[in-house]
C-alpha cells in the first residue's frame, strides 16, 4: 500500500523566499546609477535607506523588472501584428501598497530613478492614491473622516478610470494631488500622465479587491491594471513604533506651517504629542492595517520584509 505524501508549507507556498545576500546576487552587473545626493532628495522623512541597501535590494529588483518589461513590451508588439493593428504604446504598470509609515514613498521614488536609467524604459511616472481621496468636505459629511485611508474613503470609480485610460494608452491623462500639508486634495491641481514607459502608482490599498459581482458583470479591480505589484512590510510594533517618531519630528517641522492642518499639535509636550500620535495610530492606522492593507499581502507579486532598522531582511517573489 502506498503512503500518501503530504506537501511541505514551503512547497505549497506561491512564493520564493530569499534571504537578504541570496536576493543581493541577483544583481549580477548592475551598474548603480544613483549617488548618495540622490538619495537624500528620494527618501522620505524617518524612512533612511543607503548605497548599500540600494545595491542589495533595488538593483536585483530593477533588473528584474527590466527584463519583466521588455517581455512584455515584445508580448505586445507580437500580439499587435497578429490583430494587424496600428503599433501603440501600452505602459507597463508597478503598484506599490503596504502600511502607513512603511516606506512606500521611498521605494516608489527610488524605482523610478533606477528604472528611467534603464534604455528600454526612460520614461517612468509615478501616482500616488492620495490623490484619489475624497475632499475632506465630503469625507465629513460622509462621517468618514476617522477612516481616511480605508478604501471607502478614496473615490475608487475615479482611480480605475484613471488607471483604464492610462493602460489604453491615451494621451495626457490627468490625476488630482495631495497635499500632505493641508491634509486634503488639492482642488486645482493635477499630475499630467502622457504614455511613460511605466507607472509606478502607490498607495495603501491598491491590492484591495472589489467586491464580486454576483450577476456576472464585470467589476474591475485597481490590481487588475498591475503587471506586477511590491508589497512594504513589516511587524505592527515596528510601523507604531515609526510612525510616532515621525509624527515627533513633524511636530517641531511641517507642523508649524500656519497652512498646515495639524498645526494644532505643533506646541504640545513630547509626553502629549507621543499620546495624540499613539492614539490616532490605534484608532485609525492599525484597524485599517488589520482590516483592509495586510489581507492584500498574498495578493502581491513581490514581499519585502523590512526589520526594524528599515533595512530590508527578505525577499519573497512569486512564483510564475
Amino acid at each position: 500500500m502506498n503512503e500518501r505524501v503530504t506537501p511541505r508549507q514551503d512547497e505549497l507556498s506561491p512564493y520564493r523566499v530569499f534571504t537578504r545576500d541570496e536576493w543581493a546576487a541577483l544583481r549580477a552587473d548592475t551598474p548603480l546609477t544613483l549617488g548618495v545626493e540622490d538619495l537624500i532628495k528620494l527618501q522620505s522623512l524617518h524612512d533612511p535607506i543607503s548605497l548599500e541597501e540600494v545595491v542589495a535590494i533595488y538593483l536585483p529588483l530593477s533588473r528584474l523588472l527590466s527584463l519583466y518589461v521588455a517581455a512584455t513590451q515584445g508580448l505586445f508588439k507580437a500580439t499587435q501584428r497578429f490583430l494587424l493593428a496600428e503599433d501603440g504604446k501600452v505602459p507597463y504598470v508597478i503598484g506599490i501598497a503596504g502600511s502607513v509609515s512603511a516606506g512606500k514613498s521611498t521605494t516608489a521614488r527610488v524605482l523610478r530613478a533606477l528604472l528611467s536609467r534603464w534604455p528600454n524604459t526612460p520614461k517612468v511616472d509615478l501616482v500616488t492614491t492620495d490623490g484619489f481621496l475624497y475632499p475632506n468636505a465630503v469625507l465629513q459629511r460622509e462621517g468618514l473622516m476617522e477612516k481616511k485611508g480605508f478604501p471607502e474613503s478614496y473615490d475608487g470609480l475615479a482611480l480605475t478610470r484613471f488607471l483604464s485610460q492610462v493602460k489604453a494608452g491615451e494621451r495626457q491623462v490627468r490625476a488630482p494631488i495631495y497635499s500632505h500639508l493641508t491634509y486634503d486634495v488639492m482642488p486645482d491641481d493635477f499630475v499630467t500622465v502622457d504614455r511613460p514607459d511605466i507607472l509606478i502608482v502607490e498607495g495603501l490599498n491598491v491590492l484591495q479587491p472589489s467586491r464580486l459581482s454576483r450577476d456576472g458583470k464585470t467589476v474591475p479591480f485597481v490590481s487588475d491594471f498591475f503587471d506586477f505589484s511590491v508589497y512594504l512590510d513589516a511587524e505592527e510594533d515596528l510601523l507604531e513604533k515609526w510612525y510616532v517618531s515621525r509624527f515627533m519630528t513633524l511636530r517641531q517641522t511641517a507642523f508649524r506651517d500656519p497652512r498646515s492642518y495639524f498645526q494644532k499639535y505643533a506646541d504640545l509636550t513630547d509626553a502629549e504629542a507621543e499620546a495624540v500620535a499613539k492614539a490616532i495610530w490605534h484608532r485609525t492606522n492599525l484597524p485599517n492595517l488589520r482590516e483592509n492593507v495586510l489581507p492584500t499581502r498574498p495578493r502581491a507579486s513581490l514581499i519585502l520584509t523590512k526589520g526594524a532598522s528599515h533595512r530590508i531582511e527578505r525577499v519573497a517573489l512569486r512564483k510564475l
